[in-house]
């Protein structure tokens, strides 16, 4: 029985061995299949406290696209119900494929946010990437500007992008 647990023990050393020699291979292309497999929906958030009304009802991106490839400086170009903004502006996020946060700013209003009609923002983000990361997506993450800090008044809205090589 000794002798069977050693040969077990050795055949799992073996085996994480090679998956960590090969992990460079096999990673990026498991973490590739994973999110590819995964569908984004552009008006989608990653809080929906609502999940009966459309996002696009309440924020609508011109720029970036889903999926778009971008470049540092980010310009965020887009329209906003004055709901979205609080004293004329809201916070948006730029993450790395794992999540990291790798650029923030806030969004300004272009004209008169104190309304229930849509209100032009812009917002740039610059950032550095990681060369030496898995995966070169990310994603953009638009934040309702919420004072009160209750949870049923936050709402946000996750745009997938690819960053430039």
């Amino acid at each position: 029985m000794q002798k069977f647990i050693r040969i077990f023990l050795l055949v799992l050393i073996i085996i994480g061995i090679v998956a960590l020699a090969t992990q460079k291979t096999w990673v990026p292309k498991l973490v590739e299949k994973i999110l590819s497999s995964r569908t984004y929906f552009p008006n989608t958030p990653i809080l929906n406290t609502n999940t009966e009304t459309p996002k696009s009802d309440f924020v609508r991106v011109e720029t970036p696209l889903p999926g778009q490839t971008i470049t540092s400086p980010l310009v965020i170009k887009g329209t906003a119900r004055g709901s979205w903004f609080f004293e004329a502006s809201f916070p948006v996020t730029l993450v790395n494929w794992d999540g990291l946060i790798i650029a923030q700013g806030v969004a300004q209003a272009k004209s008169d946010w104190m309304t229930t009609d849509f209100v032009p923002f812009e917002a740039t983000l610059t950032f550095n990437i990681n060369k030496k990361a898995y995966s070169n997506r990310g994603a953009l993450i638009l934040r309702k500007d919420n004072p009160s800090g209750l949870a049923k008044n936050s709402d946000s809205l996750e745009i997938p992008i690819v960053f430039a090589d």
